[in-house]
This record gives C-alpha cells, sequence and structure tokens, in this order.
C-alpha cells in the first residue's frame, strides 16, 4: 500500500514541457526537497518570445538542490519518448512521477482552424499524453508512490466550452478522458491519474502570446499556485488519490492555504477581478 509522504526528497519526476511555465515551476518546487527532474521538451536553442531552454531549465533545477536531465523530446515521437524514459531510469534508477504538461493552443472556430493546427493540438495534447502515459505505466509499477498528473481541465459536457474553439476543446478533453479512464484501468497496480487545472488564467507564454498579452498577464495568478498545488497532490497515497480533476485553490485550501494574494502577479486586486480559466462552469 501505498502512503503520504512528507517530501519528494530522492523522487523523479519526468515532466513534458519543462523547459519554462508550470512544467518548470513543478520541476523547481520538487527540486527545492532534492528530487530529480527529468525536462523533456523540445527547446533547446532560445526562442524570441519564448524565454527558457531544457538547458536553462536544468541549471534553475540544479541551483533549487535538486537533480537535472535535461533531454529533447518530441511528445508526438513514440521513440524519442521510449528512449528518454528508458534514459531517466538508468540516470535516476526509475520514474516516480509523470506530469503531462506539453500542450498546444489554438482557439479558433470550426471555420478558422486549419487542419495542420488541429492535428498539432490533437498530437501533443491528447495523443502526446496517451503516450507518454502508456510508456511510463511499466516504470510507474515499480515506483512506492507512483503519480501521473495531466493539466488537463473537469470533464463537462456544457456547449460554451465547445462552440468557440472545438478543435482545442476536443484536444484538452481529451486529456481528461485519459485521467478517466486510466485511473480505473491501473487501480490495481495503485498507480494515482489526476488532472489539475488553474482556477484563473496563468501568467505563462501562452497566457502573453494568445490570450491578451499584458493586460491578461496582469489579471492572472502566476504558476507557482499550480506547482504548489501539484505538488500537495503528490504527497498523497496514490493508492487512495486517483481519477480526481482538481481544481489548483481547492487543493491548496486542502493543504491549509488560504492567503492565496501572494500567487497574484498583480497583489493589489481583489480575487474576483481575477480572468477565470477556460472550462470552469
Amino acid at each position: 500500500m501505498s502512503k503520504a509522504l512528507d517530501n519528494l526528497a530522492g523522487k523523479t519526476l519526468f515532466i513534458t514541457g519543462a523547459s519554462r511555465g508550470i512544467g518548470k515551476e513543478i520541476g523547481l518546487k520538487a527540486a527545492r526537497d532534492g528530487a530529480n527532474v527529468v525536462i523533456a521538451a523540445k527547446t533547446t536553442e532560445p526562442h524570441p518570445k519564448l524565454e527558457g531552454t531544457i538547458y536553462s531549465a536544468a541549471e534553475e533545477i540544479e541551483a533549487a538542490g535538486g537533480k537535472a536531465l535535461p533531454l529533447v523530446v518530441d511528445v508526438r515521437e513514440e521513440q524519442l519518448v521510449a528512449e528518454a524514459m528508458q534514459k531517466a531510469v538508468d540516470t535516476f534508477g526509475g520514474i516516480d512521477i509523470l506530469v503531462n504538461n506539453a500542450s498546444a493552443i489554438n482557439l479558433s472556430n470550426t471555420l478558422s482552424v486549419d487542419m495542420k493546427r488541429f492535428d498539432l493540438m490533437h498530437q501533443i495534447n491528447f495523443r502526446g499524453t496517451f503516450l507518454c502515459s502508456k510508456l511510463a505505466v511499466p516504470h510507474l509499477k515499480n515506483a512506492e508512490n507512483p503519480h501521473v498528473l495531466n493539466l488537463a481541465p473537469p470533464l463537462s459536457t456544457n456547449p460554451r466550452w465547445f462552440a468557440p474553439h472545438l478543435a482545442y476543446s476536443m484536444a484538452k478533453f481529451g486529456m481528461s478522458f485519459c485521467v478517466l479512464g486510466m485511473a480505473e484501468e491501473f487501480s490495481r497496480d495503485q498507480i494515482a491519474f489526476n488532472a489539475l487545472w488553474p482556477r484563473t488564467a496563468i501568467a505563462t507564454a501562452a497566457v502573453q502570446n494568445h490570450l491578451g498579452g499584458d493586460i491578461t498577464i496582469k489579471l492572472s495568478r502566476l504558476p507557482t499556485i499550480m506547482a504548489d498545488a501539484a505538488y500537495e497532490i503528490f504527497k498523497r497515497p496514490s493508492g487512495d488519490c486517483s481519477g480526481n480533476f482538481f481544481i489548483d485553490d481547492e487543493v491548496l485550501a486542502e493543504a491549509g492555504v488560504t492567503d492565496l494574494r501572494q500567487y497574484q502577479v498583480d497583489q493589489s486586486l481583489e480575487a474576483n477581478q481575477l480572468i477565470p480559466d477556460f472550462f470552469i462552469d
């Protein structure tokens, strides 16, 4: 039987898309306990609009007290993912936690979205999450408290979340369906499959570049709120914590964190002034 953890010291996290944003923050949070962090992402050279590479993220992980393994991984490529996971096992002795963070976003409506972008979102969000989870399970079966966390929304059939950007919504809810199915499929192995989603917009490059720029960033929370919430989930016994669709502030409330102003980009704002994220009814 799995049991609750005090910290993540010595645990190995395999995080997709961890060169920046929420993925990197989750890695940094675990690194402060002395965890091992596999940074599985594509960015090896600085991008004009996207700060951070797998190597700069690795430097931050190491500086925070963890051990880092930066690997060039495209979650659309099965062989690359398999080789990266084996490299993680060879380096750190196993994989304890998989974070399916890599994601692509395009909010075009049905008539506007081109099929190249449709395919990209489904290949990264839905297929990539399925593939990484599938390949991680054999390794997670050997872990003491194995967790898979998808950064995906609570399941919903409300048309308001589908009509404006159907292609994106299907890709994200595909990640949610992976939680629903795999939590049951691998329950006997006591591998926890959960989703985590933010209450508000989060100040990431995706928000900056696709959802309103500086104005939206000002009305958002920092990625650290998602990292802190993920950390609390990973400490829970995997056998008793699976199939959940968590919201970041609810997880922190259960952990006794009541002051969320610390997570705001602009701490002078009231909580009701922040922009709510998609998929929260």
